[in-house]
């Protein structure tokens, strides 16, 4: 059960991780409709600490997961 809880939370901060980098280099699957391109994507901020607290969270769950072993 532990290590199932381990790999399910580093699968879904992996596709977290996609999302947001997808979103920060091609601006899909959360842009905005109507932006301006001059002003570029309004939410890199957040796209780039979304993608690293995924990966915070893809690493605790690996190091979780050794430690099961």
């Amino acid at each position: 059960m532990d290590k199932a809880l381990c790999y399910g939370s580093l699968a879904v901060a992996i596709l977290m991780m996609i999302l947001f980098l997808l979103d920060l280099i091609i601006g899909v699957p959360f842009a905005p409709k109507v932006v301006d391109a001059k002003d570029g994507n309004p939410f890199a901020f957040v796209d780039v600490l979304g993608f690293l607290a995924s990966a915070i969270v893809a690493y605790l769950a690996f190091n979780a997961s050794k430690d099961l072993k």
